[in-house]
């Protein structure tokens, strides 16, 4: 089968559900207002591409390449970018929504999250050294051996970062995070 190669496309309102992707390199490209919801995107290649008000919940991102991709207004729900092709994953995701999405061992170093849902995430195993996390809700997601080291949760919120087993050092929290990092204390704070 014949891979393709598509450079500076905009897609707008395609249902890629339907009339899916074809395999292949996708660069610059634009994708607005497109159902890529439970689409079959392993194997492609995306770089420097964006995505606006669309749709990637449960896509199947098995060696899928997301290099410097920029998502927003996005629903992802249900996502394992555990599965992406690792080589020079790279996003920033604004306004989006990843509740119940798996970020297993993902290096996501100086990644940028901006008014974002996260909740009942993975992230297990993450490095999110540098990360921005501004305005993102957590709620019920799981920090488990991550990384967050210099990472920005100053406006986070919602979340339950237990620092014993979690690498914080240098980590920016507001004096309103602390009930999410000292909750295992079971401590009143007012």
């Amino acid at each position: 089968m014949n891979e393709v190669f598509v450079d500076n496309e905009t897609f707008d309102k395609a249902d890629l559900k339907a009339t899916p992707l074809k395999k292949g390199e996708y660069e610059s490209c634009t994708f607005r207002n497109c159902d890529l919801s439970e689409a079959d995107l392993s194997g492609i290649k995306f770089l420097e591409c964006d995505f606006i008000n669309c749709n990637l919940s449960l896509a199947n991102l098995h060696d899928t390449s997301l290099q410097g991709i920029k998502f927003k207004d996005c629903k992802m729900l249900g996502l394992r970018f555990e599965l992406c092709n690792k080589f020079n994953l790279s996003f920033s995701f604004d306004n989006c929504q990843l509740n119940h999405s798996s970020f297993y061992q993902v290096k996501l170093k100086k990644t940028r999250f901006k008014n974002t849902q996260l909740q009942e995430c993975d992230l297990t195993e993450c490095d999110l050294t540098a990360a921005v996390l501004d305005n993102c809700d957590f709620a019920r997601s799981t920090f488990e051996n991550t990384i967050l080291e210099q990472a920005d949760l100053r406006t986070a919120y919602n979340y339950a970062i237990d620092p014993e087993i979690n690498r914080v050092r240098k980590a920016k929290f507001s004096i309103h995070g602390l009930p999410g990092l000292l909750g295992k204390y079971d401590i009143e704070i007012e």
